[in-house]
């Protein structure tokens, strides 16, 4: 579900939205403007799983891996190689993101259903295993840190202000770009695929490569997310691959909204200060905490909370006649 017309005063939020962006992070406490750093990052990484699950209809538990792998190639290349460039960096990334992609594509794509997502589970955690295991490579289960802020050249030094804004940017572009692909032909026909894949075959469309483009084109916004997250963190570790991310994630785009575009921005925003909170309470208790949220979610927010703002929005819209 999505409004394709929007009313003006739906752009005028979209512009405060912008402006508060822009212009409120100096004035915030460190943790808050790092807070609101993590759900410009999670936020592309639940789109990207939103264009496998909500838009082509695989559900998959391994999304993780492409978040991983994103991190710790850009961390290889900077603790290992000696790369500090960010944009080397984040090429390799993406190339290291894609290369996983294909790899997942080509045997999770052979089943369907359940089985898709037990595969995509396993090869997720056979992921996390290698990563343990390659002690000189990914560091074992301590991973590599002491990763500094990325240096994006022209003698500019980043500050935690200035890595803000860079993430900033990387979100209006990937948001930007994820939308014109789900409005495109490509996305109309990807769901039709998750209407009925059947009739799409039908019809004379290859639905298996289009599924698979779709699994590479998720995984390189998630490589995205996970470079930026791999900077942020100042480290990268087995948990960036584990099966606790992917459901993480998973529950970002329940909770927020499959059926809405920008739903599952506010999924990751709800996710992350839920863990925000948990983290000062009870932090050994948040698997439990994330278990219940998705609990409640599927009981009493069916559709996600980004569906219920958007009819709650129509209703007041028409009742009142604002335009």
């Amino acid at each position: 579900m999505e409004i394709r017309h929007k009313p003006f005063t739906v752009y005028g939020a979209y512009l405060l939205l912008a402006a508060l962006c822009l212009f409120l992070p100096p004035f915030l406490p460190d943790y808050a403007q790092s807070m609101i750093v993590k759900v410009f990052i999670y936020g592309i990484f639940a789109l990207s799983l939103n264009l496998l699950f909500g838009y082509t209809g695989l559900f998959s538990l391994g999304h993780a891996a492409f978040f991983g792998v994103g991190a710790y190639t850009a961390a290889i290349l900077i603790s290992r190689l000696g790369i500090e460039s960010f944009w080397p960096g984040l090429a390799a990334s993406l190339i290291g993101a894609a290369i996983c992609a294909v790899c997942f594509g080509i045997v999770a794509l052979q089943v369907s259903g359940i089985y898709f997502l037990l595969v995509t589970l396993a090869m997720g955690q056979l992921l996390y295993s290698a990563a343990i295991k390659l002690r000189s490579l990914a560091g074992g289960s301590n991973g590599i840190v002491a990763i500094p802020y990325p240096n994006i050249g022209l003698g500019f030094t980043m500050t935690p202000g200035s890595f803000y804004y860079l993430v900033l940017v990387f979100f209006v572009v990937c948001v930007f770009l994820l939308y014109r692909v789900v409005n495109s032909p490509f996305g109309q026909i990807l769901q039709g695929i998750r209407g009925d894949e059947r009739r799409m075959r039908a019809l004379g469309y290859n639905t298996w490569r289009y599924k698979f483009t779709s699994v590479i084109i998720g995984a390189l916004f998630a490589g995205v997310a996970g470079d930026l997250s791999m900077y942020q963190n100042g480290f990268v570790g087995p948990g960036h691959l584990d099966v606790l991310t992917s459901t993480s994630v998973m529950l970002m785009v329940i909770l927020g909204s499959d059926r809405v575009f920008w739903g599952p921005i506010l999924g990751a925003a709800l996710v992350v200060f839920l863990e925000y909170f948990a983290s000062l309470y009870t932090p050994e208790r948040w698997p439990m905490i994330l278990g219940g949220a998705f609990l409640l979610s599927v009981t009493f927010l069916r559709g996600g909370a980004a569906l219920h703002l958007v009819r709650l929005w129509e209703r007041l819209r028409k009742r009142h006649g604002i335009a």
